[in-house]
């Protein structure tokens, strides 16, 4: 099991944010419209499958023991199968948003857990990329799962699943959930990646 502090170190989302986010107790408010990180914008040019037009948006997913229980699965899995470290480290450059097989940064561990949810039926629309703001201000990704019962997060950080309100992060911006490029605000006021691109 690695530290937390070692997990820390392999995630260096740089993120800038000006204000607080806003949302319900348990569900969070997108705001409007923002840049996509430039690890994503990357990703999707490699991936043009996994970054398609999702439709309307037909609100959250019904959360069933079933979909509970794959969550707990999935978290853990990926949490416990991949070795975090930094794409410097991983692959020499800054940023790089990829499938890791053996290792990665949260990004990483965000995707693999994403695609595994897919593949388990949930809809892409309710599995969200979402870039947040640690206490000590480093900037993280974890993946949300919008249900009926709230927003929850999974975190390569974390061995449990928790609402996004019980995580002590700022919430800045996720994925769009009619388009998977696409990403949107979480709160009022400028939420911007330091590598955002316009798109």
């Amino acid at each position: 099991m690695q530290s937390i502090g070692s997990i820390t170190a392999a995630c260096g989302l740089a993120v800038a944010f000006s204000t607080a986010a806003f949302a319900t107790p348990t569900n969070l408010v997108p705001t409007g419209k923002t840049n996509p990180p430039i690890g994503h914008y990357e990703f999707c040019k490699s991936y043009p499958s996994e970054c398609r037009s999702l439709g309307t948006d037909r609100g959250a997913m019904t959360l069933t023991r079933e979909r509970w229980a794959q969550m707990l699965k999935v978290n853990a899995s990926v949490n416990q199968g991949i070795r975090p470290d930094t794409d410097l480290n991983i692959y020499g450059v800054d940023e790089l948003w990829s499938y890791p097989r053996t290792v990665g940064d949260c990004e990483d561990y965000v995707l693999l857990k994403r695609h595994m949810l897919i593949e388990k039926g949930f809809s892409p629309s309710d599995l969200l990329i979402t870039v947040v703001l640690q206490p000590n201000g480093d900037g993280h990704a974890v993946l949300t799962v919008r249900t009926d019962y709230g927003d929850y997060i999974l975190d390569n950080m974390r061995g449990d699943v928790r609402l996004w309100s019980e995580t002590g992060y700022t919430f800045v911006k996720r994925q769009s959930s009619e388009h998977a490029a696409r990403w949107t605000k979480l709160g009022p006021g400028s939420a911007s990646s330091v590598g955002a691109v316009n798109y």
